[in-house]
């Protein structure tokens, strides 16, 4: 088979749950040969049953992404038993939901090392190759908490700020070399994922994502999308637009609005049960799959995100009406 008729590579890390699964279904519906990383080695081999079936191929690899030694070594693997890696998709993440107090300096580090060097190592382990071939596509998927921090989740939102930062250099470094290497970031909105029922948390009541939320399929196709289509940054779901650029516009009111509500709209009015595990430091077992427990009020689509990832055959439908009005007008008056 030639390199133009091989199967697209994609590795996309997180991918035994969550967005992470969601989006290595999504390359699985297209064919794609796909490695999974993250820590379940169940999880994966499901994972791995559902690309297959869906007409792909796929490779389990489990692995801590806070270890770079072990993502450098899935990368060679991936290579060696796939083929080139054309897409490398940064989704891993861990956190703690709580007050900044209450966090331990080491549960703070674990959750930076996960989410955010975890995308640095994946990040180097893809451009060392990618750089070497000069084509390739680096994705990492954001938030809208990398613009605008909310209470109770430091270390999230400090690691998805991080990313943006190291992101945006990398870039210029890019440019400057004249690489071919795209690189890119998706930002998500709320998303009904397995997060807010294993995540570590020191809250009174259950975590949840602050509403509206969306199904992670939503974020699935719009990572596709941009994975292969050169944008520099993409936002999923209007409340991701509001939030990032109320952030440019009203700081200040959204410091105290958060403040005053913050608190609140993280929690459900169920208490968290005393026994409850987390997977900060270890992985939590169980069937968890992409969709977490708020499926009643999470959406499958976002009329924002549709058209965004439309913009160019939307634009040009725009201007044909738009000229076909003003010529119709011109006739009428005429």
């Amino acid at each position: 088979m030639s390199s133009r008729e091989r199967a697209e590579v994609a590795v996309v890390t997180g991918a035994s749950a969550g967005v992470g699964r969601a989006v290595a279904r999504e390359f699985g519906r297209h064919k794609a040969h796909v490695g999974l990383i993250a820590r379940d080695e169940d999880r994966l081999e499901t994972a791995r049953r559902e690309i297959e079936e869906a007409g792909g191929r796929a490779l389990v690899l489990p692995l801590d992404v806070a270890d770079h030694a072990a993502v450098f070594d899935a990368a060679e693997r991936v290579e060696r038993e796939l083929g080139p890696i054309d897409i490398w998709i940064n989704n891993a993440m861990t956190t703690i939901f709580a007050p900044l107090a209450e966090i331990e300096p080491e549960e703070f580090k674990r959750a930076t090392e996960v989410t955010y060097l975890g995308c640095v190592y994946g990040t180097q382990a893809a451009l060392q190759r990618m750089l070497a071939r000069d084509s390739g596509t680096i994705l990492q998927v954001g938030s809208a908490l990398a613009y605008r921090s909310i209470p109770l989740q430091a270390p999230y939102c400090g690691a998805k700020h991080a990313i943006v930062g190291f992101t945006d250099s990398l870039r210029c470094e890019l440019i400057h070399a004249k690489s071919k290497v795209r690189i890119t970031v998706v930002h998500l909105p709320a998303m009904n994922t397995p997060q807010f029922s294993w995540c570590r948390t020191r809250l009174p009541r259950h975590p949840q994502p602050v509403p509206p939320i969306f199904e992670p399929e939503v974020a699935a196709r719009a990572i596709h999308h941009a994975a292969h289509h050169h944008r520099r940054e993409v936002f999923v779901g209007f409340p991701t637009v509001k939030a990032i650029y109320g952030q440019d516009l009203v700081p200040g009111f959204a410091d105290r609005y958060l403040g005053r509500n913050g608190f609140d709209s993280q929690q459900t009015n169920k208490p968290v049960t005393p026994d409850r595990p987390d997977n900060l430091f270890h992985t939590v077992p169980g069937d968890y799959a992409a969709h977490g427990v708020f499926t009643d009020q999470a959406v499958n689509f976002s009329l924002q995100s549709w058209a965004n990832l439309r913009r160019a055959p939307l634009a040009f439908a725009a201007g044909v009406l738009g000229i076909g009005a003003f010529l119709w007008q011109r006739k009428k008056g005429s």
